[in-house]
């Protein structure tokens, strides 16, 4: 039986891929400090896959927290999810994110290295490319400083596990960049549960839906886009999920560094995503536009066809899809995750 690590599994993006590993026949270990998880998630993952996944309290930055689970189990790799997220905290808050991110990744890495597991799957994002010349974004697109610190933290741990890679080659590195993850699991017993008021869209437009929050902010209707507002590449949680599945069939074992948007190749602008929503919930949503938030880029969405040729993966889900599972989990679950 092959077991995967799983860094921040009990997250939004994490407790999903868990369950489709246990569906794939792969055993998952949870390492999370549920600095922006709930424990309450655990029951919830152990309902859906009708076994209990073990999960290990730890923080990636302490080096002994780390060893105990590699020194009681046999792991053959990992996915790393476990990091700070939010692009306009990270603005106010660079260093944290510095040493969160880059900082547990390394130690991540070391423990790793030292234990002689050499699977590295990591969670990265598109914002590695910063605001790009064009769209859409294939995996050669150029890398750019990006425009908050939490981007840059996602190129920092890139260049760092490559450089790992270099010096031992049998260690093979997956650097998966994916787009904008939304959607929730079918059963409506997990999906998002960001603490305080969402940084990301889909669960601010969820919030606002179910009278949790009065009203949706728009941050810019100024852009040069179609209607003003930013555009993105929204991809449901559960392809996301697969694509990790994916990626640990087709590298595991195979050396080098391998890397693959994740993304459905669509851009749908902010808009967009409001009166898609408004329609699946039959009425308007209130919102207002805001000023421009730091960190924004303009568009950005992929071109997956790498992913598809190589992993044999692609996005099914669609945007009614999205929307659907969205509001099933948060109508189900209004405040979230009760512990």
């Amino acid at each position: 039986m092959t077991t995967i690590l799983v860094t921040g599994g009990a997250g939004f993006i994490g407790s999903h891929t868990v369950i489709e590993l246990v569906k794939a026949g792969y055993e998952p270990i949870i390492f999370d400090n549920f600095s922006n998880a709930k424990p309450a998630v655990l029951a919830r993952i152990h309902k859906i896959c009708g076994k209990r996944v073990p999960c290990c309290f730890g923080d990636i930055r302490v080096r002994q927290q780390l060893e105990t689970v590699f020194k009681e189990n046999k792991i053959d790799g990992v996915i790393h999810f476990a990091g700070l997220k939010a692009v306009g905290e990270s603005v106010k808050k660079p260093l944290e994110y510095y040493d969160n991110n880059v900082n547990g990744s390394r130690v991540l890495l070391e423990v790793m290295r030292d234990y002689k597991c050499s699977n590295f799957i990591f969670s990265s994002s598109a914002t590695v490319y910063g605001e790009p010349d064009k769209v859409p974004l294939t995996e050669d697109s150029p890398v750019k400083r990006a425009n908050s610190p939490y981007g840059q933290t996602k190129i920092d741990i890139e260049y760092m596990a490559e450089e790992l890679q270099r010096a031992i080659p049998e260690f093979s590195v997956t650097l998966l960049r994916y787009f904008n993850p939304v959607g929730a699991h079918e059963s409506g017993l997990i999906g998002e549960d960001p603490r305080g008021i969402p940084n990301n869209l889909m669960p601010y437009l969820t919030q606002v839906a179910v009278g949790k929050l009065p009203i949706l902010n728009i941050f810019g209707n100024d852009y040069p886009t179609k209607d003003g507002t930013c555009i993105r590449d929204y991809i449901h949680v559960v392809d996301l999920a697969l694509g990790h599945v994916a990626a640990i069939k087709h590298c595991l074992n195979q050396g080098g560094v391998h890397i693959y948007n994740l993304g459905t190749g669509i851009g749908y602008s902010v808009l967009d995503m409001v009166n898609a929503f408004s329609k699946a919930i039959g009425r308007e949503l209130p919102h207002q536009f805001a000023p421009r938030r730091a960190g924004d880029v303009v568009q950005c969405y992929a071109d997956p066809s790498k992913a598809a040729r190589e992993l044999n993966w692609k996005a099914v889900r669609t945007l009614e899809d999205m929307t659907r599972d969205s509001y099933n989990w948060q109508k189900n679950n209004p405040n979230g995750y009760d512990d």
